[in-house]
């Protein structure tokens, strides 16, 4: 049987990091009242949880018959700029994770699995996994984690507009722009 840390609702429920760009180790947090519980991920990862939140929550907006309000845009007054909660005490590395709408409560439910051992994966069907990270977030919470997971993400380094690698702050060996010749458009 796994060890669930479920949060139903969360108090807060974000996505940040620690570090300098370039350096950075994205984490997801939530917290109800002193029980914190971090969960450090891939940018990639945040980035597609983001989209699929956000796609997600237009499909239920715009399905026939819902009953449920989700608003189309994070509401005021939901905004969290702040930073993590600290201590930062790493639970598991992500892998897999899901997403889905529960419609018998109107709510947003985000599963994130311990990142596994490919061989240990291809050695049986299914594994149980140790540990789970079960969030079940209101519409309006989950639009506020998606404006901030966007933030988040643009924070890093600046992409080179030749390449689109990132740029370092101590500079960038771009290919495309010392070694092609770069072509005015026609």
């Amino acid at each position: 049987m796994p060890v669930i840390h479920e949060f139903d609702p969360p108090e807060r429920f974000v996505a940040g990091t620690v570090g300098e760009p370039g350096a950075r180790t994205f984490y997801l947090q939530a917290r109800t009242g002193p029980r914190v519980v971090s969960v450090a991920l891939e940018k990639q990862q945040v980035v597609v949880l983001a989209e699929r939140i956000d796609e997600l929550l237009d499909e239920v907006m715009a399905s026939t018959g819902n009953a449920a309000v989700v608003p189309a845009v994070a509401p005021i007054g939901l905004d969290d700029s702040e930073p993590l909660e600290q201590p930062i005490d790493e639970q598991f590395r992500a892998g897999t994770m899901t997403l889905s709408w529960d419609p018998g409560i109107a709510r947003v439910v985000i599963e994130v699995f311990p990142l596994t051992d490919t061989a240990e994966e291809d050695d049986a069907e299914e594994i149980e996994p140790d540990e789970v990270f079960l969030v079940r977030l209101e519409a309006g919470p989950a639009r506020a984690f998606v404006k901030r997971a966007g933030l988040v993400i643009e924070a890093g380094r600046p992409d080179c507009p030749f390449c689109g690698n990132p740029i370092d702050p101590d500079g960038h060996l771009c290919v495309r722009a010392n070694v092609f010749r770069r072509r005015d458009p026609v």
